[in-house]
């Protein structure tokens, strides 16, 4: 047997590192491109290779947690990331460096995967409340990675904190090999059959959609957002970063309340909610021509936003018990590829047709969301029904 308790802090804090994987990068970028002299186009490059680890991460993690469990996979992950923060730290070549990128990448998306389906399989109930406090963690390490860079820069190079960073990764590593998790739900055969059958199945490729949606939603924030508030309101660079902070904290916010306070709301009013802030945080972006209504605007862009992804995985973990993992796998990558190829879309709108229509994008994701939300909601209750 397995401590519920135990399982569940172990996925905060594996989730805590993929919330710094993800910012980590972004942190050091300026140094990387000092230390290998890299310009604009080979920092592109090299930055790109991390979204590619991702994905394939998120790729394998589902089946191999179905069939052989959660310990290898979480203490493998751990390996992954710490050969990264490493190799990032003192890769002599870029080459060396590419590949630390990649295998940060590939940890970071399959202990993501991971750690979401493993709260979801111990969720009897009230998965969306459990999996949006899972969240929490994922944004105090995206917020706490750049904070603690940023505070230790005067005492250590960016080299050292990454360095000690990793060495807690792969001790956390050690920590899940100790640990007891839930048994494979597959151990004896893994059903193939079923496992391509979600390709067909139409209510899963709904959610996938949406979180396609929903990723790319809040990757242009997060990559569009200065370069917007600095072309509206003429922002010097690190007042527009503080404001982009915001949109972190007002999601991570939001994810608490939704694991505690909001643990019982119905989800028909969670959605209303979730989709009436988006919106009133995109007019504020839009008419502001103050700094404080855009700060307004991110926060609650943040707070609404926070629901998508709980809520929806877990309806898959609800609907899809015995291959949960596959299943996450499936709507994860559907999710990564929606990040990268709306952030390119993106970019040529803003080249072509200027950075204002970041909120014409947005708006338009918006609108998409809530059309799939109410159709994922409806045929839910259409099963339900069935059921009863």
């Amino acid at each position: 047997m397995y401590n519920r308790k135990i399982v569940f802090w172990a996925a905060c804090i594996g989730i805590l590192f993929f919330g710094m994987d993800i910012t980590t990068l972004g942190s050091v970028k300026h140094s990387l491109e000092q230390k290998y002299l890299l310009d604009e186009i080979a920092s592109g490059t090299l930055f790109s290779i991390l979204p590619f680890g991702i994905v394939t991460g998120s790729l394998l993690f589902g089946p191999f947690c179905d069939k052989y469990g959660y310990k290898v996979l979480l203490a493998i992950t751990c390996l992954s990331m710490f050969a990264g923060f490493e190799g990032i730290a003192y890769s002599p070549t870029q080459a060396l460096l590419k590949l630390s990128i990649f295998l940060f990448g590939i940890g970071g998306g399959a202990i993501n995967g991971a750690t979401n389906a493993l709260v979801s399989d111990i969720s009897e109930k009230n998965k969306g409340a459990n999996l949006s406090l899972l969240g929490v963690f994922y944004g105090i390490g995206a917020l706490g990675m750049p904070f603690l860079l940023g505070i230790l820069e005067n005492k250590f190079n960016y080299e050292v904190v990454l360095s000690v960073i990793g060495w807690a990764a792969l001790a956390v590593g050690i920590f899940f090999l100790i640990t007891k998790f839930p048994p494979p739900k597959q151990a004896q055969h893994f059903p193939v059959a079923k496992s391509f059958a979600l390709f067909r199945d139409s209510f899963l490729i709904l959610i996938a959609f949406f979180l396609f949606c929903q990723s790319s939603f809040e990757a242009i924030i997060n990559n569009w957002t200065t370069t917007y508030l600095s072309s509206r309101l003429r922002l010097p660079q690190n007042k527009a970063l503080y404001a982009l902070s915001l949109f972190v904290v007002g999601m991570t916010v939001m994810r608490l309340l939704l694991g505690s306070v909001f643990r019982n709301t119905p989800l028909k009013k969670m959605w209303i909610g979730a989709f009436s802030m988006i919106f009133l945080g995109l007019i504020f972006l839009f008419i502001g021509k103050y700094f404080f209504l855009s700060i307004a605007g991110l926060i609650l862009l943040g707070g609404g936003l926070a629901v998508g992804f709980p809520l929806m995985l877990g309806l898959v973990g609800e609907c899809y018990k015995e291959i949960s993992g596959t299943a996450f796998s499936f709507v994860f990558v559907i999710a990564l590829l929606g990040n990268v190829l709306i952030n390119y879309g993106m970019g040529i709108v803003a080249q072509v047709y200027g950075i204002q229509h970041l909120i014409t994008v947005s708006f338009i994701e918006l609108i998409v969301m809530v059309i799939l939300c109410y159709n994922i909601l409806s045929n839910e209750l259409r099963t339900m029904n069935k059921e009863q």
